[in-house]
């Protein structure tokens, strides 16, 4: 109760502020008319009595204030004079106030822009109702050799999908997913379009309504059962203009016609996949085998589970699965217990923003660090201007204001300063969000949800508030003590500057320089890594003459294996003919593309395997003839494929590099060797030996890789010949990218066959540019933090030197005057400067050595304590240092003695 009367006495004191003064005037005149009144009655005059009912109750205003006081209103008032004085004082001084305001503006935008990344990205729920709830069902296998060359770890297969959705008791809903592609006719040319392929489950565990008609059921995913499709907004809007009267018409998908039934919200993504249309799945129980393991999963955990409990029960029915399903006649079912496999499901979040929270933070320290260097040189800016106001405060404490009234009028004046910066550098960070987003790596997690929102504004204000706090807070206590009340006594007198004076602002270039140097340091280690990754052979030449596109024949389009092979041979035949055009071949992936390869164990002839004991396991790929010529990848030893081998199924093959050293020693010993991948598959002669390709990434250690022809026997299990169906041409011309070029590339394409769409059209330098990007981000944020930071730590030292020239004016004039050489003047000031800068370097190398371990994992070629990078970003540093003083120096030097002692 209390309290709140406390709090309406204040809220009626700020708001009826007239109408109390005007009280409290009007009872003060009526005590002093009482009084009159009594004293005239006593026998004295009136005049008299008037007088002397004055003086007994002395001035008005003194009771004033006991009465704002007792009301609350003493300390709102008193800062409304505080906010329109420190207003004034900041108007009096518009190139300060220009000058801190734009450095703080900087700072605090560039920080609001990251955090705004850090927010979308890493802090802000998943898109889904209740996304804590959402896991992904990750699986490693530690005794499958081979598999940790596999990104993703163990996949699920339809098989497990089965079991885990049947027999758990840990999730609500549970299914398996994968990103792929299709053809889309019927509707304007030919389009390929990106799919996801889902089972039951999917929908449910994610949990967004549809826009429009309804989810995929369960009788969706009979075989053999209706064919449906549900669309995203944007394909729906793009290609049905947003029209409600397509649900239930027919689209042909892969030449199949597939009816409309739902159509997904705006802004929904699956996981952190784009998509046009998803596809049920649509799993023959009784056919499916143990393995398979392609399909990510997905799941949504029941109320008060955890993910330890989920792993478990994961684990519990490992044993079912092996029990219900097999590999076919005379296998072991229980093969894969020696895979050791086991769960480790993770929350979906994590899975979606993957290892991109270490690149994020590390951008994030270093833009605060930038902020910090701002704060340092506004604080040296208010050091300066409070130093030239000490007569002020000094009268200011000869009249009565108490030290706590005097820094609390100036922290008010820093806060309006750190506020006033704030609202600018939300409206650079705006600015600043759209850069980043259009810099930003396309394969960064979530970018299209990058945006300024509430949090980030808050951020922006907290940041503005404990700015100006932190560069107001030194001077404040610096200047407003007890020695304030000494300045009226050395009114008039100039004296030489005392180091005292002046070791706050060298503290602060100080910590300038190390902070300015540990951020240079890391966008040099960035430097060099970029550096290093360009020095990898990724396994082609000249990426950017290479024109890519993906190319898809649906087997409703073309059955016979012989036909799918024969139209791809056409196909290129056609491009080759293209004026320009030097080679041209295909694969079923290019390097970095992105798209899942194959993988399975493969034997070799010569090599024995104990019972029970499986191959390892090994990435193979699908690749033309002629395709390594035209990629420009070197063939280490023996000949590719040629086309008759491809018609005439004979069973030849290929491996890399770096399989043939491990299996043979060398890659001209695995020249006639034999390969297969499972026992019913007639052995592959090895022709052929090629350079070590960088599937995932030049960051990334090239696996072991086995390259079949597009066309065999046994691609799919079965003795029947089958083909590679989905393939990227691949073209080597100077005219590549170009839009003639592509134009002349689809009219040969449908010259072949008109049904055929072209996706993923690019160059291979694209591709490699999408690889790096993440690193060419960091690359670019750490180099736009160390340049800030450089620029802001060489403004910090030529303000202070330069300040320190005009305070020791006549100390110089004095030197000179009696005998010093300019030289000596030049040294003198060069000393204090280097001085400085040299402990900032020493402190900078010290943090940096300290820090950059933690960005170990965005290198490349280069330890984080790279001596190298320390010693030519400490060099550089120093030197730009030394130039920033010796322009205050060179001043120093030419002071006329006669004069600066005239001044004074």
């Amino acid at each position: 109760m209390k309290l709140l009367a406390s709090l309406r006495s204040v809220l009626s004191s700020l708001f009826l502020r007239k109408r109390i003064e005007s009280d409290t005037e009007e009872e003060l005149r009526a005590h002093v008319q009482n009084r009159a009144d009594d004293l005239e009655r006593s026998g004295l005059t009136r005049p008299e009595a008037d007088r002397r009912a004055r003086i007994e109750f002395g001035g008005h205003e003194k009771f004033k204030e006991e009465c704002r006081e007792a009301t609350g209103f003493h300390f709102v008032h008193t800062l409304f004079q505080d906010l329109r004085f420190g207003a004034r004082m900041l108007c009096k001084s518009p190139g300060f106030m220009a000058v801190a305001l734009l450095t703080i503006a900087i700072g605090i935008g560039a920080n609001a822009a990251v955090f705004s990344v850090v927010n979308s990205v890493l802090l802000k729920p998943l898109n889904y109702p209740k996304p804590e709830e959402l896991v992904a069902l990750h699986q490693v296998a530690p005794g499958a050799a081979g598999l940790a060359d596999f990104e993703n770890g163990l996949l699920l297969s339809p098989s497990m999908y089965f079991t885990y959705a049947g027999h758990n008791r840990t999730f609500q809903s549970l299914g398996v997913w994968v990103a792929d592609s299709a053809s889309v006719t019927g509707l304007a040319e030919p389009e390929q379009v990106r799919v996801v392929d889902v089972s039951d489950g999917v929908l449910q565990a994610l949990g967004v309504p549809p826009e429009v008609g309804r989810w995929l059921s369960e009788e969706d995913q009979i075989p053999r059962g209706p064919q449906r499709v549900m669309l995203s907004y944007a394909y729906w809007q793009r290609r049905f203009g947003g029209g409600r009267a397509m649900i239930g018409r027919n689209v042909l998908v892969d030449a199949r016609p597939r009816e409309i039934v739902g159509v997904m919200p705006r802004g929904f993504r699956f996981v952190d996949t784009d998509f046009d249309l998803i596809v049920p799945f649509q799993f023959d129980r009784a056919k499916l085998i143990l393995a398979g393991f392609g399909y990510h999963g997905i799941a949504r955990m029941k109320r008060h589970a955890t993910i330890s409990q989920a792993n478990a029960d994961i684990t519990r029915m490992l044993p079912i699965w092996m029990d219900s399903f097999t590999n076919g006649p005379g296998t072991n079912p229980h093969f894969y217990e020696t895979w050791k496999i086991t769960p480790l499901i993770r929350p979906l979040k994590q899975e979606v923003i993957g290892n991109v929270s270490e690149a994020l933070w590390v951008v994030m320290g270093t833009i605060a660090l930038v902020m910090l260097i701002a704060c340092a040189n506004v604080t040296n800016l208010l050091l300066v201007r409070v130093e030239a106001r000490q007569q002020e405060l000094a009268v200011r404490a000869a009249l009565g204001a108490s030290r706590w009234r005097t820094v609390r009028g100036l922290l008010v004046e820093s806060l309006m300063l750190g506020l006033m910066g704030g609202a600018a550098g939300v409206g650079l960070a705006y600015a600043g969000v759209r850069f980043l987003a259009a810099i930003g790596p396309a394969n960064l997690p979530r970018l299209s949800e990058i945006s300024i929102d509430s949090r980030t504004l808050a951020f922006a204000f907290l940041i503005s508030a404990l700015s100006g706090l932190f560069f107001g807070l030194i001077p404040a206590l610096k200047y407003a003590g007890p020695r304030t009340a000494l300045e009226l006594r050395s009114a008039g007198r100039s004296i030489s500057v005392s180091r005292e004076r002046h070791r706050a602002r060298n503290l602060l270039v100080v910590g300038q320089v190390a902070m300015a140097l540990v951020l240079l340091i890391c966008a040099g280690l960035m430097i060099r890594t970029f550096e290093a990754l360009g020095t990898v052979e990724p396994g082609f030449t000249d990426a950017g003459h290479l024109q890519l596109m993906r190319i898809s024949i649906p087997d409703l389009l073309i059955p016979e294996a012989q036909g799918v092979a024969r139209t791809q041979n056409e196909i290129l035949n056609k491009l080759a003919a293209i004026p320009g055009v030097k080679e041209a071949g295909f694969a079923s992936d290019m390097p970095m593309e992105g798209f899942d390869s194959g993988w399975d164990c493969i034997f070799a002839q010569d090599k024995s395997y104990p019972d029970g004991v499986m191959a390892p396991l090994r990435l193979y790929k699908y690749i033309s003839p002629g395709f390594l010529h035209t990629a420009g990848t070197r063939l280490v030893a023996g000949r590719e494929f040629t086309w008759d081998e491809v018609y005439a199924l004979r069973p030849v093959v290929m491996v890399s590099e770096n399989l043939a050293r491990e299996m043979w020693g060398t890659p001209s010993a695995a020249i006639g060797k034999q390969l297969r991948e499972f026992s019913s598959m007639p052995w592959h002669e090895v022709i052929g030996v090629i350079q070590d390709v960088r599937q995932r990434g030049v960051q990334e250690t090239a696996p072991a890789i086995v390259y079949w022809p597009p066309m065999m026997e046994y691609l799919f299990g079965s003795k029947a010949a089958e083909t590679e169906r989905t393939v990227t041409f691949v073209m080597r011309s100077e005219r590549a990218g170009t839009q003639s070029f592509l134009d002349e590339v689809r009219a040969a394409v449908w010259s072949v066959n008109a049904s055929l769409p072209l996706a993923s059209v690019r160059t291979m330098q694209e591709v490699y540019d999408k690889s790096v990007a993440r690193t060419s981000f960091t690359l670019v944020m750490l180099g736009i933090a160390g340049a800030m930071a450089l620029v802001l730590g060489i403004i910090g030292i030529y303000g202070v030197m330069s300040y320190t020239v005009s305070q020791r004016q006549r100390e110089i004039g004095i030197r000179l005057a009696l005998g010093a050489q300019q030289a000596n003047v030049l040294q003198m000031v060069l000393r204090q400067g280097t001085k400085m800068a040299l402990v900032g370097v020493v402190i900078g190398m010290g943090a940096a050595f300290a820090l950059t371990r933690l960005m170990t994992s965005l290198l490349f070629g280069v330890t984080a304590r790279d001596p190298l990078t320390f010693a030519a970003v400490a060099a550089l540093l120093f030197l730009v240092a030394l130039l920033a003083c010796y322009m205050p120096a060179r001043r120093a030097m030419r002071v006329d003695p006669i004069a600066a002692l005239r001044y004074e």
